[in-house]
């Protein structure tokens, strides 16, 4: 047996419940079997392993967002990364580039392949020796263009329920959905017709994780990804995986035990690569994700950030997104946050509902439409059809008509200090790092209103702007990297340091962060409005006594306790 005994009782205990002894039996051994197969072609050095740490920072993009005329994307995106990120970014989340048939990439075609559109299997590991990756899993379903999909529907015997199929369609009344189109798609399988399910589209077909050979099909591709050296994969849509059609058909205990058996694969092949769990759920079922801190998910998404940073800013109040981060307190284990504020996908509404109040997500809703943005909805179990998410560039959802081009970059910047400033690790979305505006262009070309922040950048125009000094584009660029390389010198933004939220006033996000060895301290001031606001620093119920601060941000050093912040301004005060 080549799995060690901790892992391998963990294994068990799971797969059991899920499958039974004969088939749990059966399950470990050909698990056995791929770990001795996947071993041979990964090593590593158990004292050289670190979790992760106040350097750590995450660039999302797609594979082919950046365009180089006659060149691979994925060489594009390396030429990028060498000449503007190197010394700043040291994590790239690479989203799927695999062959895929929908979705821009997540109806995947074939899973251990590399899109030959963008590049090869040499080009990521090109990347990969420049910044550590984050890979996709795309657990919950597959491409119907897929040969597993067109096998099962011939009929071939070794894809035997690997997907779930009825006759008719059943009633799905108990399900959340994530999505507004049907739940059940009908195909031809043996010239019979069979409703399949299909959470986010028809071509998006779900397996059917109740059979184990299903799990071992995802381990063997998890495995897989492990061989070529990531530092993260990312669990795209865990919390769909597993199906009971009396019940929601999200974050089921089964979610929970199918990651434990993953978190222990992956700790027996390689302890260095870390689990994130993406479920876009209200806050206190994600941080289920985390497990006991040490047996899932070693990073789960802050998914309610991007909609209560837009609340606290439309309102000029942050207690609500004060109040949020207070109410979460210590995380267990090693466990810590992937913060985000934007991403590939829109902005989630799910994970604020029992946050703030229907007039609260409705007012956000209304400025997001006035900026230019959508509104996605999904149908809710009462027969109407319920917010699920924004759509809409970061920086036009923070942006202002009223006010001028640099006012609202300060007031951009600012948005992304509070994800620098919190404790976890921050992903900043490739979009967010020019400051680029809605694409509607794209929206209207793809009939999809994720398009409106997927554009697809130009290489020489980024060159271009970035050597204008006048241009949006250079001086959110110029300004994001200046803050990030900060907050990479202090070790009082270790994504396991603690925080503690400073409740000064209303119109400011305040809290204070500190190193793991309790040394250093910093206390955060970020300004969410547009007026000058006074602060004073005696705040001795918090513990922070110092006569002198500095503000990492400005330079400054301050000896004052009365302090005024300008519109939008942030300040890092580290104490003396």
């Amino acid at each position: 047996m080549v799995i060690s005994k901790e892992n391998l009782r963990i294994i068990e205990k799971k797969s059991f419940q899920l499958y039974g002894k004969r088939k749990s039996k059966l399950l470990i051994e050909k698990i056995n079997e791929l770990l001795a197969k996947y071993k041979t072609k990964i090593s590593f050095d158990l004292k050289k392993i670190r979790f992760l740490d106040e350097r750590d920072i995450v660039l999302i993009t797609y594979g082919d967002n950046i365009k180089i005329p006659k060149k691979k994307p994925l060489k594009s995106l390396l030429i990028l990364i060498d000449k503007y990120l190197r010394n700043t970014i040291n994590i790239i989340h690479l989203l799927p580039f695999y062959p895929y048939s929908s979705d821009d990439g997540f109806s995947v075609i074939d899973y251990k392949k590399v899109n030959p559109i963008l590049g090869t299997w040499k080009d990521i590991s090109e990347i990969n020796q420049k910044c550590n990756l984050m890979i996709d899993l795309v657990a919950n379903h597959i491409s119907a263009q897929s040969e597993v999909f067109k096998e099962y529907l011939k009929g071939n015997k070794d894809y035997n329920n690997f997907f779930i199929k009825f006759n008719n369609i059943p009633d799905s009344s108990s399900v959340t959905r994530a999505r507004d189109h049907p739940l059940f798609s009908l195909f031809s399988k043996n010239d019979k017709k069979v409703y399949l399910w299909t959470t986010f589209s028809s071509d998006q077909i779900d397996f059917n994780y109740a059979n184990e050979n299903v799990l071992l099909t995802i381990i063997d591709i998890l495995l897989f990804y492990c061989s070529k050296n990531p530092r993260l994969v990312r669990l795209d849509a865990i919390g769909h995986i597993w199906k009971c059609l009396s019940t929601s058909c999200i974050n089921l205990k089964a979610v929970h035990d199918i990651i434990q058996i993953m978190r222990a694969v992956v700790n027996e092949i390689s302890p260095k690569i870390l689990l994130v769990a993406e479920a876009n759920v209200i806050y206190k079922k994600n941080l289920k994700y985390f497990g006991d801190g040490y047996n899932e998910a070693q990073l789960v998404y802050n998914f309610a950030l991007p909609f209560l940073v837009l609340h606290t800013f439309y309102t000029g109040n942050a207690l609500r997104l004060l109040e949020y981060i207070n109410n979460i307190g210590e995380l267990p284990g090693r466990a810590t946050f992937f913060n985000i504020l934007a991403t590939h996908d829109g902005i989630g509404v799910v994970p604020v509902k029992n946050i703030l109040n229907g007039k609260e997500i409705k007012n956000v809703l209304e400025n997001v439409i006035q900026r230019g943005g959508y509104v996605s909805y999904k149908d809710a179990r009462n027969g109407t059809k319920k917010p699920y998410e924004l759509n809409i560039t970061y920086y036009s959802a923070i942006a202002d008509s009223a006010i001028t081009l640099e006012e609202n970059i300060q007031k951009f910047i600012t948005s992304q200090a509070i994800i620098l400033s919190l404790r976890g690790i921050p992903g900043i979305y490739i979009h967010s790092l020019f400051g680029t505006v809605n694409d509607l262009n794209s929206v209207i070309r793809t009939g999809q209103k994720r398009s409106i922040n997927r554009k697809k950048l130009s290489y020489t125009r980024i060159e271009e702007l970035l050597a204008d000094k006048n241009s949006r584009e250079y001086r959110v660029f110029n300004e994001l990297i200046r803050l990030i390389n900060l907050r990479k010198s202090e070790i009082a933004f270790h994504p396991n340091g603690n925080q503690r939220i400073i409740f000064i006033k209303k119109e400011i996000f305040s809290l204070l962060r500190i190193s793991p060895d309790k040394k250093v301290k910093i206390i955060t001031l970020i300004n969410v409005t547009n007026k000058y606001q006074k602060v004073h620093l005696d705040v001795n119920e918090f513990l922070i006594h110092a006569k002198r601060y500095h503000d990492i941000v400005s330079g400054e050093i301050i000896n004052r306790r009365l302090i005024m912040l300008t519109p939008y301004q942030i300040m890092w005060l580290k104490l003396l």
